[in-house]
C-alpha cells in the first residue's frame, strides 16, 4: 500500500517514527511534511493528505497533530474518509475490525513515542472483519452522510 504520512510541528517529533513502522510492514511512505518543529496551522497539511486520497494517490493515510483532535476534524470532512483517532493498539485494532479505518490519527503530544509503532503495526495488519460491521458505515452514510 501507500500511505500518505501528514503532521503539524505537534506532530513532528514523532513523524519519523511512524514513517518507519510504515516501512518495516513493508509499505510506501509519502511524506507530506511538516519537515520541521517550527509553528504551523495543521489544516495547510491535512489538505495534501486529503488531496492526495481523493485523488487515488494513496490507499491509506496517517496525520499527526498535537492531540490529534484538528487533524480529525479535517479528516472525517472528506467522503470516504473514516478518520480515527488512536491511543494504543487496542484502539487501532477496533478502528480497522469494526470500522475500517482508512486514516489513522495520532497526538504527537499525548503517546509516547514507544506506543506509536505498536499503534501504526496494528493498523497496518488488522483487517475489517465486516458483517454486522459494514451494515453500520452503511448507515452512517444512509443516515448522516457527508454533510
Amino acid at each position: 500500500m501507500k500511505i500518505c504520512v501528514a503532521c503539524d510541528h505537534g506532530g513532528y517529533a514523532i513523524k519519523d517514527i511512524v514513517k518507519d513502522a510504515i516501512s518495516e510492514c513493508g509499505h510506501e511512505v509519502i511524506d507530506l511534511g511538516t519537515h520541521s518543529a517550527k509553528s504551523v496551522d495543521y489544516p495547510e497539511y491535512a489538505k495534501k493528505a486529503l488531496d492526495f486520497f481523493s485523488d487515488g494517490l494513496c490507499d491509506r493515510i496517517v496525520l499527526v497533530c498535537g492531540t490529534g483532535i484538528g487533524m480529525s476534524i479535517c479528516a472525517n470532512r472528506v467522503a470516504g474518509l473514516r478518520g480515527t483517532l488512536c491511543h494504543d493498539a487496542y484502539t487501532a485494532r477496533m478502528s480497522r475490525q469494526h470500522n475500517d479505518s482508512n486514516c489513522l490519527v495520532l497526538g504527537g503530544r499525548v503517546i509516547g513515542p514507544a506506543v506509536v509503532s505498536d499503534i501504526v503495526e496494528v493498523w497496518l495488519e488488522t483487517p475489517f472483519e465486516g458483517g454486522r460491521h459494514q451494515g453500520r458505515l452503511d448507515k452512517i452514510d444512509e443516515l448522516i452522510g457527508n454533510r
